[in-house]
């Protein structure tokens, strides 16, 4: 390091140390950063004028963000990590064990080793505000806290409570903070650093103390209190956890490891399993591929989407949104979060009326989950405004339609909008099916026509596909991408083609789902093998849920454009035919309650499948194998079509658009991780028994013939 990350100043015997790491955006720790720590401590300890201490950040609105996940990639083993994790320790017992006793003066996100670090100052004082965040996120790499955090954490707020954080490495809001005790008290950002000198000094003094536990009910006390309760707790907490990961993720179970060694042994043995647990899980092959994937998502937020000298983003102040249905209105939530206003235009009141109800719906989820207060909810809630006509659209930038899916409508509103639009107003079409080219030969300008494909829910789904023609001039696209990511989203950009990518691989994967069911394999096994390999849902209750009637008109257009490989299964479109719809009409594959919750198979739609009743069993690797490789190789042919521009967009795509197994970090991390020679093989091998479905495409081939890789073997992963 060139610069200290650490300064030190002294005021009337309290040390105020600021943490402010030069030339980065955020606090974060690494080797050096832990070594100016060790010897900032042995100052103030050896300074008898320094009574106690606060630690406070020098950046705008973090505190510490964590450590540097770069450091992990220099770990040549278990033990690599494991001497990490050590050193973290006997840093945050300094901060604990320290003379002057030392305030954490908290704003903004405390995350990952920098909770693990307020965790081992004296007294924690949060500022009172929304940016203020704590959480251990640790299991989302595939890790555990390795610096203290499942050793103090349960300590503070209890075992249930820091079970909970570590598990679902879920954001801790301020206010929340305070209630579980994370936290000793909230003050307003402006007096953050002058209260927390005042409790240093009255730490000093010995008329302080911090760390008190909140009640934790008669319940949590009963359990919590002794080894009988912990155990049940333990054990609730095992089996919650195998049911919702279905075993694939080892970190989950090795932190509840770690946090009942605190309980059992002492507590130098609870650290030192920490440690050791830290170090065996920096070296699985899944925390490899989620950190791949935070990497890559880390590098779209910087990637423009045109590449190097690429023009500068235009303004986007405001947009224009062209119907008010489910995805407009998950849109027009979406921009009022991040205080954007919306114009919101529909042919009739009554659909705008609906429309605006929509997006008052998904705001008020967020003010009942205490996400936002009523007074931004108000805010938010004002910010979007509806109309039947074109009136308020003369300054709008950019114009996000999402009318029904049919081109000639679209080309209608086009030529609509387009009469009162500015010059240089963009046109986003939010299609999912209908190429960007077509929609853009229905405007003079071409040029300014892109596609913005958002998935359901709007306000939950992380990823964004922007779409680009050929056509499509490079400061729309910069301008789209900056807008896509001003909206929260996680953004990749793709060239036109039908179904884009995430549709265009996910047509396979559900045709060959469905062929199972033509040739009579039983809808919960299919459902259940793909869960196993680690999907969110299975493909056959996915058609439920995204609709029948969406999932037979995007497979009609796939058939159409990739010919037979792509033709969907007879079972889809006698089911469809049959009147259901999924879970929006109450009756698709699976039962669903008058509110819409899904049950069990219903057994009568067998009777529409072609082989009539279930009656074929397939292994579940075959399953798997068929309905992932149809994926994997589609995926491969959309880079080797130019489609795709780069194999860290298809996996962040996969894994953020359709739930591609994080774990396995996309389609083309699991070909390095499985070998392309073997892909091909076992393409092959399936190709043969279902001739057409399962060709290798050209480039998995020639990696195959070549040994050759979509990422290094080595070094950062993108």
């Amino acid at each position: 390091m060139t610069a200290a990350a650490l300064s030190l100043d002294v005021q009337d015997g309290i040390a105020i140390i600021t943490i402010d790491l030069p030339n980065e955006s955020v606090n974060k720790f690494s080797a050096a950063v832990i070594a100016e720590f060790d010897a900032m401590m042995t100052t103030i300890e050896g300074n008898s004028a320094v009574k106690a201490a606060v630690l406070i950040s020098g950046k705008p609105d973090v505190f510490i963000a964590g450590a540097d996940i770069d450091a992990f990639l220099e770990f040549k083993s278990a033990k690599d990590a494991e001497a990490a994790s050590a050193s973290g320790h006997r840093m945050m017992s300094r901060l604990e064990r320290s003379r002057a006793p030392v305030v954490a003066a908290i704003h903004g996100a405390c995350l990952g080793a920098g909770l693990e670090t307020a965790l081992a100052c004296a007294y924690r004082i949060a500022s009172d505000h929304p940016k203020t965040v704590l959480a251990l996120p640790e299991t989302q790499l595939g890790l555990i806290p390795g610096a203290g955090g499942t050793q103090r954490l349960p300590k503070v707020v209890g075992l249930q409570v820091a079970l909970d954080m570590i598990l679902t490495a879920k954001n801790v809001r301020a206010k929340k903070a305070l209630q579980c005790g994370l936290v000793d008290e909230l003050v307003h950002p402006s007096i953050l650093r002058e209260v927390a000198i005042r409790r240093a000094k009255a730490l000093a003094a010995g008329t302080l103390r911090g760390h008190s536990e909140k009640a934790r009910g008669v319940m949590g006390t009963l359990l919590e209190g002794n080894p009988v309760g912990r155990a049940i707790v333990f054990r609730q907490a095992r089996a919650l956890t195998l049911k919702k990961s279905r075993g694939a993720y080892p970190a989950l179970p090795a932190a509840i490891d770690a946090v009942q060694a605190g309980y059992e042994g002492t507590a130098e043995q609870g650290f030192a399993t920490e440690a050791r647990l830290f170090g065996e899980m920096a070296a699985t092959a899944v925390s490899r591929e989620l950190i791949f994937l935070f990497f890559a998502t880390t590098s779209l937020k910087k990637d423009t989407g045109v590449g190097e000298g690429s023009p500068a983003p235009l303004p986007v102040s405001q947009i224009g949104i062209l119907g008010t249905g489910f995805m407009g209105a998950g849109i027009a939530a979406v921009a009022a979060m991040q205080g954007i206003p919306v114009r919101f235009k529909d042919m009739q009141h009554e659909q705008v009326g609906r429309g605006l109800a929509a997006v008052r719906a998904v705001l008020q989820e967020r003010l009942t989950k205490k996400q936002i207060t009523r007074q931004q909810f108000d805010d938010q809630l004002s910010l979007v405004s509806g109309t039947i006509e074109y009136t308020g659209f003369g300054n709008v930038p950019l114009v996000i339609e999402a009318v029904f899916e049919d081109l000639a409508v679209k080309h209608q509103v086009l030529a609509e909008i387009e009469r009162v639009l500015p010059p240089s107003a963009i046109f986003a079409s939010n299609t999912s099916t209908i190429p960007i080219a077509q929609v853009a030969d229905g405007s003079p300008r071409p040029d300014r026509v892109i596609g913005m494909h958002f998935f359901s829910p709007v306000q939950k789904m992380p990823l964004l596909e922007v779409i680009a023609t050929r056509r499509t001039a490079p400061e729309v696209i910069a301008t789209t991408v900056a807008f896509g990511r001003k909206l929260g989203k996680t953004v990749i950009v793709v060239n036109d083609a039908p179904g884009f990518y995430v549709n265009r691989i996910l047509a396979p994967y559900i045709n060959e789902a469905g062929r199972m069911l033509d040739e009579g394999v039983a809808i919960e096994a299919i459902d259940r093998a793909m869960l196993d390999f680690g999907f969110p849902v299975g493909p056959i209750t996915l058609l439920d849920e995204v609709g029948l009637d969406i999932a037979g008109k995007s497979g009609a257009i796939m058939a159409k454009a990739f010919g037979n490989r792509l033709q969907p299964s007879a079972s889809l479109g006698q089911v469809l035919a049959s009147g259901r719809l999924g879970r929006k009409s109450k009756k698709g594959f699976y039962l669903y309650d008058a509110s819409g919750k899904k049950g069990g198979v219903d057994e009568s739609v067998y009777s529409l499948l072609p082989t009539g009743r279930r009656r074929t069993e397939l292994a579940k690797e075959e399953i798997q194998r068929r309905c992932s490789l149809a994926m994997v190789n589609e995926a491969a042919r959309c880079l080797e079509e130019h489609t795709l521009r780069s194999p860290r967009d298809g996996d962040v795509g996969a894994v953020f658009g359709i739930g591609f197994p994080p774990f396995r970090g996309g389609p083309f991390r699991h070909v390095d991780a499985v070998g392309a020679a073997e892909i091909v093989r076992q393409l092959a091998a399936l190709n043969a028994e279902h001739h057409g479905r399962f060709d290798p495409c050209a480039l998995l081939v020639q990696m195959a013939r070549e040994g050759q890789r979509f990422y290094p073997a080595t070094g950062k992963p993108v």
